[in-house]
């Protein structure tokens, strides 16, 4: 199944830095999306991988992150 992860942030500078972890850390640029108006990261992957994704997101200190299952 597929994950989605919506976290909010304080700036796009972040969002930018938490892209190119989640890149070195072998997810792929495709499966990303950046919201410029509302200030989130967007990450679809399996849910096998959800929590390695989450404690990497989350050295990035968002304001929220939300998961959903599909």
């Amino acid at each position: 199944m597929t994950t989605t992860i919506t976290s909010t942030f304080t700036s796009m500078e972040t969002i930018r830095n938490t892209m190119e972890d989640l890149l070195a850390n072998g997810i792929e640029r495709e499966k990303m999306f950046a919201d410029d108006a509302h200030t989130e990261l967007k990450i679809m992957i399996p849910d096998d991988i959800q929590n390695e994704v989450i404690e990497i997101i989350q050295r990035h200190k968002p304001i929220e992150t939300v998961s959903y299952h599909r």
